[in-house]
């Protein structure tokens, strides 16, 4: 009995420290923006072990069962499927920007991460000059210095995110199995993209903005779309 009575007021005491932090910031007030974006970089902590009173998990790492993407470049058409994909890196990002659209119910922010990794599991499936290509292995993804814009907007009962990189300073990405487990080659040419991915980086950038939008889509659909905002921002 000591030990849950103990829990419970852990959890008072974070739901009230995180009121406090964000009593400050009037919706009426001009530094409304200012506030919050100072709030959010205030409760970063809370990322990895959520709000369990409000519904909120730990995100970080943030969890994906499935992000599936289906696109045609240059006249191939594919499917990538990743699975069991972890992201991590939100706790140590730091919020640069935000600005709310009251007239649109979206908020936009940007926001800075030092390193963000993901890792998971993929499958895909390509049609190039009419061959079938299917391969499936392990992949991850380490981005530095690297910024995002993410641009959120209620869609009835649910959330719409979308993320556009800004900027990375440098990317590190690792697919096993490009060749079939032939792993000399695969060596050479898993040094070959990470040497040269800034000149091929028009083609990759959409596909991050469409794994980090669906993930956070994720994120705030599930932990946030019920989340009582009245309780921490006043008018």
């Amino acid at each position: 009995m000591p030990a849950i009575l103990i829990v419970y007021v852990n959890c008072d005491e974070e739901v009230t420290e995180i009121q406090n932090i964000f009593a400050k910031c009037k919706k009426s007030s001009p530094e409304f923006d200012g506030c919050v974006k100072r709030a959010l970089n205030k409760v970063r902590h809370y990322f990895k072990k959520g709000i369990p009173e409000y519904g909120i998990a730990p995100f970080d790492p943030h969890y994906a069962k499935e992000v599936r993407q289906q696109r045609s470049i240059f006249g191939m058409g594919y499917t990538l499927t990743l699975l069991d994909t972890y992201e991590r890196g939100w706790s140590n990002s730091t919020v640069t920007k935000y600005k709310t659209d009251w007239a649109n119910e979206r908020i936009i922010y940007s926001q800075y991460f030092p390193e963000k990794w993901l890792e998971g599991d993929y499958e895909f499936k390509g049609d190039a000059l009419f061959l079938g290509v299917a391969r499936s292995g392990h992949w991850n993804l380490t981005l530095r210095d690297y910024s995002q814009t993410t641009r959120i907007k209620r869609n009835g009962a649910g959330l719409d995110v979308h993320v556009e990189i800004d900027h990375i300073g440098d990317m590190e990405i690792h697919v096993g199995n490009l060749l079939r487990g032939r792993s000399v080659m695969e060596r050479v040419l898993d040094g070959i993209i990470n040497s040269t991915w800034k000149p091929g980086f028009a083609v990759i950038r959409p596909l991050i903005n469409d794994l980090v939008s669906t993930a956070f889509t994720d994120i705030m659909t599930n932990s946030f779309k019920s989340f009582p905002l009245d309780n921490f921002i006043k008018d």
